[in-house]
């Protein structure tokens, strides 16, 4: 059974570095995983973004890849990122 992977957090700083990392990781997770993935922002507060992840077939595969990626991108260091995982009912 595949799942979605949703990843929600709070920017604060340059609204264009974060971008660009997680286009980055995004690209990166696409190309290892063949899962491609969504960047969002709240409508009602630029602070706050999303990326999710679908049909994701191994979220433990997903989340620790997407683990590793973050950890080397220094501008992630300091955003606590959070992870929901939900599956068709």
């Amino acid at each position: 059974m595949s799942a979605s992977l949703y990843i929600y957090y709070r920017i604060d700083g340059n609204f264009l570095s974060f971008e660009q990392s997680a286009r980055k990781i995004m690209a990166q997770i696409e190309s290892e995983m063949q899962i491609k993935g969504r960047l969002l922002q709240r409508r009602d507060d630029a602070h706050t973004w999303m990326e999710i992840y679908e049909p994701v077939a191994d979220p433990a595969a997903l989340t620790a890849a997407l683990a590793r990626a973050v950890a080397a991108e220094a501008c992630w260091h300091s955003v606590a990122r959070h992870a929901e995982c939900f599956t068709e009912i």
